[in-house]
């Protein structure tokens, strides 16, 4: 009897979600935008994120991962345990987190996952693209989300209502940043902003006064060069700090 899986096998999802250098700029364009959103006071209440973003980063990277290459099952307990946390922390806080806020992060997950995969590799057609979207619905709709768009066509008018109505530059804003600075260090940090200006939309550029150009676009075909010869395991471990060198191999390998 064959598996069942959430995401199928030859789904792209799983070709995007099963390279670590994907992944990192998923998260570089997620921790700018996340960063903007009104709702970012959520992410101070437990004081998790801003005391350990990298951390947080490899956290919400494993659910993820989990969700995308497990069997049904494990995957639907995956979303359920996701759905559990946050339902703890709007108990804790005693008030529930806005579905716009909700919505904006399964939003990210699908942008970036399209950005960064043709970044880095190619460019996705439509039924690819609806793909991703499909995917990331159902995970929303397991989550019990509210008011999702139910095709790909209607996402992309709603993503653009979102950033332009649930973005703001804030206290949070240059607090996470700073925290981000300080986890990353002064190098490490200037790369992760020359990453978030090749993924990000207009208007988190905007809102950053981010230049439309990065020293890194040129750097892109020499990296993928050196995927070619295996050598960019050796470049992540110089974008992220030698403590997290286990997490950052285990993004190039299927999850347990």
């Amino acid at each position: 009897m064959s598996k069942e899986y959430f995401v199928d096998e030859g789904s792209v999802v799983r070709q995007i979600w099963g390279k670590g250098d994907t992944i990192l700029f998923i998260f570089a364009g997620a921790a700018a935008e996340f960063a903007l959103n009104k709702a970012v006071d959520w992410l101070y209440f437990t004081g998790r994120l801003p005391a350990d973003p990298l951390g947080r980063l490899f956290s919400t990277v494993s659910y993820a991962r989990k969700i995308v290459f497990s069997e049904k099952q494990a995957a639907l307990q995956a979303i359920d345990a996701m759905a559990a946390i946050h339902a703890s922390v709007e108990a804790k806080r005693g008030i529930s987190i806005p579905d716009w806020a909700y919505r904006d992060v399964l939003f990210m997950l699908i942008d970036y996952s399209i950005r960064s995969f043709e970044l880095l590799e190619r460019k996705l057609g439509s039924a690819e693209k609806q793909e991703v979207f499909s995917v990331f619905y159902r995970v929303g709709s397991r989550m019990g989300l509210r008011g999702l768009p139910e095709t790909f066509a209607a996402w992309q008018i709603m993503r653009q209502t979102h950033l332009h109505q649930n973005l703001q530059y804030s206290s949070y804003t240059h607090d996470l940043f700073s925290q981000y600075c300080k986890h990353l260090g002064v190098v490490r940090y200037r790369i992760l902003l020359e990453a978030q200006k090749l993924v990000v939309p207009d208007e988190v550029r905007a809102l950053f006064g981010f230049s439309q150009i990065s020293f890194f676009k040129p750097l892109i075909s020499l990296y993928k060069l050196s995927r070619s010869i295996k050598a960019d395991w050796f470049l992540k471990t110089i974008v992220l700090p030698n403590k997290y060198k286990a997490e950052i191999k285990s993004l190039d390998s299927l999850p347990a």
